[in-house]
């Protein structure tokens, strides 16, 4: 049983030698081996709070890019909108244009028309005046006595007379 209890020699020694070990950890290791500790504690603080700062951070810049997105997809509908007024004003005003062109063109045409159709109908009136001239001057030439040779004579002309 000696093997299991120690004996008091042992048992001083040992404690002395503890508190001589203690003694030289406090003198020259524990305020470093604290020091590193507490320095180790305050940078994982530090990084902590830095980790929690670039959270909040990271979510004010995804809050700002969602209205930022939002701002930028309604300037962008309101861009197609009055892109779409416009496409529509300048194809009405097109239209409009166009009209207007055609009906100057028919007016234009239509007096064009009533222009020629006037001198066809001067031109007409003056064939048929020189005609009657010519008429009535072989008529003045043909014997004035005879009536019924007039009247022959009248319907023989106009027969052969034609219309230009």
């Amino acid at each position: 049983m000696d093997l299991v209890t120690p004996g008091f020699g042992l048992v001083f020694w040992t404690a002395i030698t503890f508190l001589i070990l203690l003694f030289i950890l406090k003198k020259f290791a524990w305020k470093p081996i604290l020091g590193a500790v507490s320095s180790r504690e305050e940078s994982i603080k530090d990084a902590l709070a830095a980790a929690e700062a670039a959270r909040r951070e990271m979510e004010n810049l995804q809050a700002d890019n969602e209205r930022i997105l939002q701002e930028a997809r309604a300037e962008r509908e309101a861009m197609l909108k009055e892109a779409r007024d416009m496409k529509n004003k300048m194809i009405a005003d097109a239209k409009e244009d166009a009209k207007l062109t055609a009906d100057k063109m028919i007016a234009q045409a239509q007096e064009a028309i009533q222009s020629e159709k006037k001198a066809a109908i001067a031109e007409l009136k003056g064939q048929v005046a020189s005609l009657s001239l010519e008429i009535a001057e072989k008529v003045v030439k043909q014997e004035l006595s005879n009536k019924g040779q007039q009247e022959k004579l009248v319907e023989d002309m106009l027969g052969k007379a034609t219309l230009n």
